[in-house]
């Protein structure tokens, strides 16, 4: 019975991880699949060992203030796939984590399969040295992405297609209505990102203008993993906001404008048309560091 051992740790690894692991037990009906990443892997037939709001951690100065939990994560994902002995290690995007483990793996004489390219691209292009050295497939999703990689490193890869292209038309050609209490409102998208630190710092800020626009009703989509109790401290005693769970999608096909964590769901807003203010906020370190570390 082949195995594979998969390795998501956000919100949208587990998105895409699940479509993907949907198609791999179609193709292969008895394959086992162990890993880490959230509620569609598992819903999709993997076996979740760990959830990725448990690894979470952005920003250089959030890594270092969490770095006994992440060392502690590694010790515990290797035990995991030692015991599990799969035949392929799956990786999806999250490269500070994975691309250690697919150096681990190599060590194992485990094949690695990456699913998403890290954005080598637009920073830590150094990184391109450890994927060609530890990497055996590398399945990218952007078409830039090809010749950067086979043109100018010389690693063959292949490209798939990104997988969001694919479910946004497929959900919009279920033409959803929207909630009642959506009718005869300009509704404003809010999209605060995935992590709690994330969204305990932009959260306030993109609300902060809902009193400038009263004739508008701004809605916040809520992270998976996430109870509603997280957010109602940031919308109690605001009148035109209210929050929407596992529903992004229908917000964003009603959705007249939005306010967009920059990530995924930027492109994410872009695919469904809706115009968007992109904006990230972070540790004022991390930031200095990464200004001068990101290529635009």
């Amino acid at each position: 019975m082949p195995k594979i051992y998969v390795l998501a740790g956000e919100a949208s690894g587990d998105l895409h991880g699940g479509n993907l692991i949907h198609a791999l037990k179609k193709a292969i009906p008895d394959l086992q699949l162990r890993g880490w990443g959230g509620e569609q892997m598992q819903a999709a037939g993997m076996e979740l060992v760990k959830h990725y709001k448990d690894l979470a951690f952005m920003g250089f100065t959030e890594v270092v203030s969490n770095l006994p939990t992440i060392l502690q994560n590694f010790k515990c994902c290797k035990r995991d796939i030692a015991a599990f002995q799969p035949d392929l290690l799956l990786l999806i995007d999250y490269p500070g984590f994975n691309l250690r483990m697919a150096q681990w793996a190599k060590t194992k004489g485990i094949r690695v399969v990456y699913f998403i390219s890290p954005q080598v691209w637009a920073w830590k292009e150094s990184r391109v040295k450890l994927i060609r050295k530890y990497v055996d497939k590398m399945l990218v999703i952007l078409p830039f992405e090809k010749p950067f990689y086979e043109e100018k490193w010389q690693y063959p890869v292949d490209y798939v297609g990104h997988p969001l292209v694919e479910i946004i038309d497929r959900f919009l050609a279920t033409k959803p209505n929207p909630p009642a209490a959506w009718l005869n409102h300009n509704i404003i998208a809010v999209l605060p990102g995935s992590r709690k630190q994330e969204i305990q710092k932009k959260l306030p800020i993109m609300l902060s203008i809902t009193d400038d626009f009263p004739d508008h009703h701004f809605v916040v989509g809520m992270a998976p993993g996430l109870d509603a109790s997280f957010y109602e401290p940031y919308i109690q005693n605001r009148k035109n906001v209210s929050f929407i769970q596992n529903q992004t999608y229908l917000l964003l096909a009603h959705a007249q404008a939005a306010l967009v964590t920059s990530g995924t769901a930027t492109l994410e807003t872009a695919l469904f048309g809706v115009p968007e203010i992109i904006c990230y906020k972070g540790n004022p370190v991390s930031y200095q560091i990464a200004k001068r570390l990101i290529k635009i």
